[in-house]
């Protein structure tokens, strides 16, 4: 699990419900058709923006922004500096007996066992490499659509207030209630587009830009083998795909 977004999301809405309760009037701030229009509103949009199949793969990814483990690249590193001094020791097809979890890694090594060309290894890696980032892309859009459509509900719910309480204006102690009933849709709207929508998109950017580094690091370490470096040679290159800091860490 990852601590950090759930300290996020927990903290945000601590913050928010500590706030209305020090105001006095916790029970003002709930009001059922303000929470359909905007929830069912953005829900409702986010299916004519998407194709359904794509809204609910995205909803299976948004959990990754919580249910999440991050990798730590050493141990990609290790692992195919080591796949490099069993190829050098013995041969490439003494990779075949190696266990490789990862399936991406795996595919390439397979690839590189059967005798396919460095140029093919490489091309069929970057292919599906490229759809993946095009998969995470569209998973991000539905997030950012639906952290645009909120707000945007909350503001209609705000007009529909708006509108039933000017056409009642002939009885005055009802205006105040009314105009904060109004107010609440684009609190909602607020609430669930900058603490929920907007920055799961960018921790889901986050965990693709990842993914994205550590299959990168698989693409040139495969590469490598194929190429026969020497095993020092692969954890040094492999080692420039990473942050100095996190060199020194090793």
């Amino acid at each position: 699990m990852d601590i950090a977004t759930l300290i996020g999301l927990v903290g945000a809405f601590a913050l928010v419900i500590t706030t209305i309760f020090m105001g006095g009037n916790a029970a003002g701030f709930i009001d059922i058709p303000s929470v359909v229009v905007v929830i069912g509103g953005t829900f409702a949009v986010t299916f004519i923006m998407f194709p359904m199949g794509v809204v609910i793969n995205a909803f299976k990814v948004g959990m990754k922004t919580l249910l999440f483990k991050s990798s730590d690249p050493q141990d990609i590193i290790r692992l195919i500096t080591s796949l490099s001094d069993t190829a050098r020791k013995e041969s490439l097809v003494a990779l075949e007996k190696v266990n490789i979890d990862d399936p991406f890694l795996k595919k390439g090594v397979m690839l590189v066992v059967d005798g396919s060309s460095e140029g093919l290894v490489r091309s069929v890696m970057e292919i599906e490499l490229e759809f993946m980032k095009q998969r995470h892309r569209q998973g991000q859009a539905v997030f950012k659509g639906m952290g645009t459509m909120a707000p945007a509900f909350g503001m209609i719910g705000t007009l529909i207030g708006l509108v039933n309480m000017l056409s009642n204006l002939s009885d005055p102690s009802s205006i105040g209630p009314a105009m904060a009933v109004a107010l609440l849709t684009t609190f909602y709207g607020a609430i669930m587009a900058n603490v929920m929508f907007l920055p799961m998109a960018t921790k889901l950017e986050e965990r693709s830009a990842e993914d994205v580094l550590f299959m990168q690091i698989m693409i040139e370490g495969v590469s490598s083998l194929q190429r026969g470096d020497h095993p020092s040679v692969v954890k040094e290159k492999l080692q420039a795909f990473l942050s100095p800091a996190l060199r020194e860490a090793t």
